[in-house]
């Protein structure tokens, strides 16, 4: 190749990257979006960008979690509950490990904070450079309703959470802090079953723009010891929305349907 052709092909890619940078700009993304999608183009896995949020009721002893993600079935693997431990919630630049390590802790009696910072201690962080654990995002609530939440500084942004009473939201990739700032007031200001509770959070999350990216699967459970129907059933309740244009609104049909059948259970 000439220097002149070599010359040529340069100023061309100096073009497109001037009009690339324009473009998002232009659309509100700006070069440290461009930059933080092109570190989300590498990874080897598309990160579990979400919102959700666990609550505990100490009226009825149930504790549960819901989840809203621009993934498919993000139910699978950020979800993880146990009766009389409680719940916790793995996403972001995820290790599924921590769900079943965290309820693993808890059983074990240490206090939602402290099985944070054994799971952090913990993790051998096997792919720094692609899978980094300082991305990690997770929330642990006991059975009482104790919480303790973990933002990672390599979260995508925007990425935090906020704790409330019984409540903990937590989220990545969102529209701003008024996500999780929505989620808590939503559920501490419904009332109803904790299933309606949590359900408003996500709900409240998605109208103060929830994740930037849109939605596609939604998830919840809540356990109680016996709480469930049939004999011996812990799980009160565990849905999943997998793949669908509202997951959200779907999710709500499934949690009346799901309400409409404990009261006739209840009735008999």
């Amino acid at each position: 190749m000439t220097a002149w052709s070599e010359g040529r092909l340069r100023s061309r890619a100096r073009r497109t990257a001037r009009i690339g940078l324009l473009i998002c700009v232009g659309s509100g993304i700006g070069a440290r979006g461009l930059a933080a999608q092109e570190a989300h183009d590498s990874l080897p896995w598309p990160p579990v960008a979400t919102f959700s949020v666990l609550g505990y009721d100490p009226a009825t002893g149930e504790v549960g979690a819901a989840v809203q993600s621009r993934v498919f079935s993000v139910g699978n693997g950020v979800l993880w509950a146990k009766a009389d431990v409680g719940v916790v919630a793995t996403q972001a630049i995820v290790d599924v490990s921590y769900g079943p390590k965290g309820l693993e802790l808890l059983e074990q009696g240490l206090p939602p904070a402290d099985v944070v910072k054994r799971l952090l201690d913990q993790d051998p962080d096997p792919r720094p450079d692609d899978w980094t654990k300082a991305g990690r995002q997770f929330s642990v609530m006991d059975a009482r309703g104790h919480v303790a939440t973990h933002t990672g500084p390599a979260a995508s942004e925007w990425a935090g959470h906020r704790i409330g009473r019984y409540v903990s939201a937590q989220g990545n990739i969102l529209a701003g802090p008024e996500v999780v700032d929505s989620m808590v007031s939503a559920f501490e200001h419904t009332e109803g079953h904790l299933s309606f509770r949590l359900l408003a959070a996500l709900e409240a999350g998605q109208a103060a723009g929830g994740d930037r990216r849109g939605m596609q699967s939604a998830a919840m459970i809540i356990v109680k010891k016996n709480g469930g129907v049939w004999l011996n059933n812990d799980v009160v309740l565990r849905l999943q929305v997998d793949d669908a244009d509202r997951p959200i609104t779907e999710l709500r049909r499934l949690v009346e349907k799901a309400a409409a059948r404990r009261e006739r259970i209840r009735g008999r």
